[in-house]
């Protein structure tokens, strides 16, 4: 099946309307019967707010027709006014039929009664006065209030002339063809208003929630925001009472606020939804919104009636903008455009003939803008809603790129972190290697040294159990090398003495050999004890600065010192008297690897070392903070520094 054409549905929904009108018109033409009551005329005059019936001559009577409005005849006057209705049922007997009597509206509030019986009253006759403007009644007159002959309706009207205070359509006849009559104009009056209001509500709700949780969506929170001052507009033609405002006036001056207040964000809705940006437009409306705020909360009462202008000003203004957005709409020919387009025509014909209405200059006594308003919200609603579906379409497509991004970005780094796990597996293997290569440099090479000088000094062949001891050292100084490596737990020795006397004896008796005098300075006690890996630091350093005195330095004395400037600091150094080296040069050619060693145990613990040499004095000095955390020996050394080494 063909969807129906736009403009089919369009002829569908003016026809309509056009049948509701005419059933309505049609609908309050009486049949020609000889029973039915007949309307002799209907007189008006100011009255006392209370009292009872007054006679008839008591009063200024004018002939009227019905609608009646107070403002032509009484521009300024506030207080009641009696109508009388005369009227004539020419049936007597059983040709007698069921009388009722329909009134469209009261402005404000009132009463009446049939031949001098009370038959209805509002709940409040002074101010706040009930609010009974837009409110259909119905009676089925009893056989009092309905004799043959001659009978009067008096009804007593309590209201403002500003407010437009005065008498709505009488009807007297059949009971049942007013009962329809009725059911009709309640529709039209209260029904169709109660499903303006719980669609314009509704709409409100759904599209300011969507905007509270996008506020990029500008547009959905100035449709929620017309359509909330279109509600409450409609809640005040539907309320019966003043309440919670003091005075009916009150209640007048809140609703031509909201009504301003709803044009105004109607425009700035409408501007918004065409994708406009008209700064100076927009200034110049809210300029003048709050102006007319002003106007219509601060004029005096008497002055009220002169200040019609702004809610006329504010519809032409909404009217004309309107009338533009069909020629944006042609131009930009987007489907939410010109969806809108087409309602438009629809909501503002039926808005400018309500308005007419209401100014009196027609008189059909029918409300079409009620049921327009639910079909132009339902179709922005529709429009909007659409927008808000493409919209989440899209988050939802970012969203899964955004996902395969993210899983490509998290594959790409854990390929780039296993490749960086591998180097630094390669790394460490490395540096546990070069660790390794230093540790037997500095020990069991040390060692090695020893024992080849002590060879090499000696005058004849050593025993086999001098070899078997010097064998057993350097097995001692393995194991010690292995333990160390393996194990981060040291014992620290209780004194410097006690950690400096394994290398005094080790060196002592090479030192005898080679007739090298060593003299040994040592502190009696720590004053901050040195960690673990402090003391190994110090110890290989110092096995490795006495190896290089050995082999290179051909010296005759050595010193050991060993010092605490302070609590926290520590400082060892080994001066030899021998032919020294030149350090500038060494560094330059790539120091060797005892002092590589050296260099890169005291870095690892943020330790310094200091070389000055000359023919006949060469000084090491190494420093180290005490009591400072210290990575160990298998972690990788600091980079090798300019200043390590200074002459």
């Amino acid at each position: 099946m063909k969807p129906p054409r736009p403009f089919s549905t369009w002829l569908r929904l003016m026809m309509v309307l056009c049948l509701l009108v005419a059933s309505t018109f049609t609908a309050r033409a009486q049949p020609s019967n000889s029973c039915q009551p007949q309307l002799v005329q209907i007189q008006v005059a100011k009255a006392d707010a209370q009292g009872p019936i007054p006679t008839a001559d008591a009063l200024e009577w004018t002939t009227v027709t019905l609608r009646d409005n107070w403002r032509n005849r009484w521009p300024d006057y506030v207080g009641a006014a009696w109508y009388r209705v005369d009227w004539n049922l020419p049936c007597t007997g059983q040709q007698q039929q069921h009388i009722a009597l329909r009134l469209q509206s009261i402005i404000m509030a009132g009463e009446v009664y049939a031949n001098g019986d009370l038959l209805w009253r509002d709940a409040h006759l002074a101010e706040p006065l009930s609010r009974s403007w837009n409110m259909p009644r119905y009676w089925l007159l009893p056989r009092s209030a309905a004799q043959p002959g001659s009978n009067q309706i008096w009804i007593r009207v309590h209201g403002r002339a500003d407010d437009s205070a005065g008498l709505g359509e009488i009807q007297i006849g059949d009971a049942q063809q007013l009962a329809v009559q009725h059911e009709h104009s309640w529709w039209s009056s209260r029904t169709a208003l109660v499903i303006s209001v719980t669609v314009s509500l509704l709409m409100s709700v759904l599209f300011g929630s969507a905007w509270l949780q996008n506020r990029s969506q500008k547009t959905y929170g100035w449709y929620a925001l017309y359509s909330f001052f279109w509600a409450m507009v409609m809640i005040s033609a539907l309320t019966l009472s003043s309440w919670p405002l003091p005075s009916s006036l009150a209640y007048s001056r809140a609703t031509s606020v909201l009504y301003l207040c709803f044009t105004s964000s109607f425009c700035i809705f409408l501007l918004r939804f065409g994708e406009l940006r008209w700064p100076r437009i927009e200034k110049a409306l809210w300029i003048f919104t709050a102006i007319g705020i002003a106007i219509i909360l601060l004029t005096p009462a008497h002055l009220r009636d002169r200040i019609t202008v702004i809610g006329t000003s504010g519809t032409v203004f909404m009217t004309a903008l309107c009338l533009w957005f069909l020629k944006h709409a042609w131009h930009t020919r987007k489907p939410e455009h010109l969806v809108f387009a087409a309602c438009a025509p629809l909501f503002l014909l039926l808005g400018i003939h309500d308005f007419l209405n209401l100014r009196q200059v027609i008189n059909t006594g029918v409300a079409l803008l009620p049921y327009s308003v639910p079909v132009t919200m339902t179709a922005l609603a529709l429009v909007l809603g659409r927008q808000l579906t493409l919209n989440m379409q899209r988050i939802e497509q970012f969203n899964i790129e955004l996902t395969d991004s993210i899983t490509r970005a998290c594959d790409d780094l854990s390929t780039t972190l296993e490749r960086e796990h591998a180097l630094a597996m390669r790394h460490n293997l490395l540096q546990e290697r070069m660790q390794i290569s230093h540790d037997l440099h500095d020990s069991l090479g040390g060692s090695l040294v020893r024992s080849i000088a002590y060879v090499e000094q000696s005058q004849q062949p050593l025993p086999n159990a001098q070899v078997l001891s010097m064998l057993k050292l350097m097995r001692d100084d393995l194991r010690q090398m292995i333990d160390n490596g393996t194990s981060a737990n040291l014992q620290v020795p209780e004194t410097p003495i006690q950690w400096a006397a394994p290398m005094r004896h080790r060196f002592g008796l090479l030192f005898e050999e080679l007739d090298l005098q060593a003299a040994w300075t040592l502190p009696m006690q720590w004053m901050t004890a040195p960690s673990a890996i402090q003391c190994l630091t110090l110890t290989r350093v110092l096995e490795e600065a006495l190896t290089n005195v050995i082999k290179h330095s051909r010296a005759s004395r050595v010193s050991i010192t060993l010092e605490l400037p302070s609590p926290q600091e520590l400082c060892l150094r080994i001066a030899d008297n021998g032919s020294g080296f030149d350090v500038h040069s060494t560094q330059i050619n790539s120091m060797g690897v005892g002092m590589r060693s050296m260099l890169a145990r005291l870095e690892r613990i943020q330790g310094t070392l200091r070389i000055q040499s000359s023919p006949g004095a060469t000084v090491l000095e190494a420093r180290m903070s005490l009591g400072e955390k210290a990575s160990w020996p298998g972690s990788a050394p600091a980079p090798l520094g300019s200043d390590a080494v200074s002459q």
